[in-house]
């Protein structure tokens, strides 16, 4: 079915219009049909300036000679209000009962047929010498809700990640294990993930504590003397060669950087522990997603796609789109596009973090022959994507054209920013376990649960307080930075996850006690006010907020319509009595609505990976 199916009525009565009175036949744009603004009277507004030029005319008198040949013409509408050149028109109750007739057959409203597009969405894309953390949340919440969001637009949508699983800070980890770990392995109340997370941060303890004793020893003193700019005080001169020191006097930093140069070489023993702690970290990754409820249709590791790229790298020197400095380091010049040269391969031949993305991508797209190709990454690597997309572009790769950086603010915490090496992050499994604590409170001892089972029970506080964490997050624009307040997540009156649960759980008690089969008789029930008129029009506009969604990757719009129809919702059900409604037809009328929105608001909610419980 068309969901523009009011806009397309009167597309048909505009063009009529002109072709009867002016002989002119005219293209009216979707575009120049919108909802009339809460402030003014009206359903949906044209604006006119466009045909009042092609006839010369006001279009004050434009708008109230066609609002007075709608009218006439069609009974749909039934009254009009001319604001300078926009035309605000009312729909009848008649056709509002048919826009929710449509809308209760078509379960499927607002989703589009296949296309036969396959796009991928890359997201989370984690490191291996640390948990997941709030920003991965983030990260993975909005990857996974575009994701539903691009599915019904007809896509083919394939999730994946690339897994940075090797380097120097795996190394820190794995060597702080061999020296300081006393055999530690994962156990039920110690993830794998949160293991190795700790020996990250312990070898960073031990570096500073390392690093600060050698400061005041005679060594770091004699340095200091020899080579510090003047007036420069200890602590600034050694802030400002702490990579020097890393790199060429600190024992840790050399057996670390040793102990990667062995891993790339092979060496059995070092490979072994690398597969053991990120085994330890897979499988506490896992528990995560679990946790979280998503999940990938592949993973690929840095350690397989690292070498990648190197190929096309030498095929675009021979064509000139890249050049090698005497170093022998290779280049691209990007100053026509308002970048810089970026180098694409070092002088020792080996790869930088755009060249494997050019080999992945070239991968992907042998692979899946995906359209688009979305790369979900916080707006720190902003600069990085406009680089590894310009590169592209210049490689003249057929799949240039498609690739998206979603790019993300930053999440912080009331308290401030989160560092990774000072142990401050917060991980996701606390995070949920902090969110779910809160939700059990308030919810356990609740009179409508006490006959439910406690797996049922568990099941409601899960639904409860993923919902709390997605809907706080993704109803932020992702572009945006944003504090992350548990407390106000779980707010059961605020613009929250659990306010529209709330307004499901509602519907649900509702129909637990009505017939099923419930079917809408446009021919009793004709007095629709203003509460179930603002549920019908937002019902109506659900396929332009999901196109929307889709075209702009932003959750957030389907945040926003899920959060509102929820609160027109709370607000219809407050106003208006509804099983003991005492109007001929209001009852089942009022139900079918009630059905609807239900319908819509799990739809909606699903779409940003929220589950909703039929108690609460």
């Amino acid at each position: 079915m068309s969901y523009n199916f009011v806009e397309s009525k009167l597309q048909v009565l505009i063009k009529r219009f002109l072709s009867e009175n002016f002989n002119l036949e005219m293209e009216i744009p979707l575009q120049w049909i919108t909802a009339t603004k809460k402030d003014h009277d009206g359903d949906f507004t044209l604006t006119v300036f466009n045909i009042a030029k092609a006839i010369n005319l006001p279009p004050e008198k434009v708008a109230a000679d066609l609002g007075n040949f709608i009218l006439q013409n069609d009974t749909d509408f039934v009254e009009f209000q001319v604001i300078k050149g926009f035309l605000n028109l009312k729909l009848s109750n008649k056709e509002l009962l048919e826009i929710l007739n449509k809308i209760s057959n078509d379960l499927e409203y607002g989703i589009k047929p296949r296309n036969g597009k396959t796009v991928l969405v890359e997201f989370c894309s984690p490191n291996t010498n640390k948990p997941l953390h709030l920003g991965h949340v983030r990260n993975i919440l909005l990857g996974w809700s575009t994701y539903k969001i691009l599915a019904t637009q007809g896509y083919d949508v394939k999730k994946v990640q690339i897994i940075n699983d090797r380097g120097i800070a795996i190394c820190k980890s794995m060597l702080a294990w061999q020296l300081f770990g006393e055999g530690q392995v994962p156990t039920p109340t110690k993830k794998g993930d949160h293991l190795v997370g700790d020996m990250y941060v312990l070898f960073e303890q031990k570096f500073k504590e390392e690093y600060a004793a050698w400061q005041e020893s005679t060594a770091g003193k004699a340095i200091y003397e020899e080579k510090k700019k003047e007036n420069e005080t200890q602590s600034d001169f050694f802030k400002r060669n702490k990579n020097d020191y890393f790199n060429l006097e600190s024992n840790l930093g050399l057996q670390a950087r040793k102990m990667l140069q062995k891993w790339e070489e092979g060496d059995p023993e070092i490979k072994a522990l690398w597969a053991q702690l990120n085994g330890w970290v897979y499988d506490g990754f896992a528990e995560t997603f679990k946790r979280l409820r998503v999940d990938f249709d592949q993973l690929d590791y840095e350690s397989d796609t690292y070498l990648l790229g190197k190929d096309i790298i030498n095929e675009g020197l021979e064509k000139s789109v890249f050049y090698k400095k005497t170093d022998n380091s290779v280049w691209i010049d990007l100053t026509d596009k308002k970048l810089d040269h970026k180098v694409v391969l070092r002088a020792d031949g080996t790869s930088v973090y755009i060249t494997q993305d050019i080999g992945t991508a070239n991968m992907r797209y042998k692979q899946w022959n995906p359209s688009k190709m979305i790369y979900v990454v916080a707006d720190e690597q902003n600069y990085h994507f406009q680089a590894l997309f310009e590169t592209m572009k210049k490689l003249q790769e057929p799949y240039a054209d498609g690739l998206f950086h979603l790019s993300y603010g930053m999440v912080e915490l009331p308290s401030g920013r989160m560092k990774s090496r000072e142990g401050t992050v917060v991980d996701a499994d606390d995070l949920i376990d902090e969110i779910t604590a809160e939700v059990s409170t308030n919810t356990l001892e609740r009179e409508e649960l006490a006959a439910l089972t406690p797996a049922e029970k568990n099941d409601i506080v899960n639904d409860i307080s993923l919902a709390a964490i997605k809907f706080f997050i993704l109803k932020v624009q992702p572009k945006k930075r944003m504090i992350f307040d548990p407390s106000e997540s779980v707010d059961l009156q605020g613009h929250t996850g659990p306010y529209i649960q709330n307004a499901f759980v509602r519907i649900q008690s509702l129909l637990r006690k009505t017939p099923i089969d419930l079917v809408l008789d446009s021919n009793v029930y004709t007095d629709i006010n203003e509460d179930e008129k603002d549920i019908i029009l937002h019902l109506y506009y659900y396929p332009s907020v999901l196109e929307e969604a889709s075209n702009a990757y932003d959750p957030s719009v389907v945040a926003h319509f899920a959060y509102q129809l929820a609160k027109y919702y709370h607000k219809f059900y407050h106003n208006n009595s509804i099983l003991l409604a005492k109007e001929p037809g209001a009852r089942d009328f009022r139900l079918v609505l009630c059905r609807v929105t239900a319908r819509l608001l799990a739809h909606s909610m699903n779409l940003l990976g929220i589950d909703m419980p039929d108690r609460m």
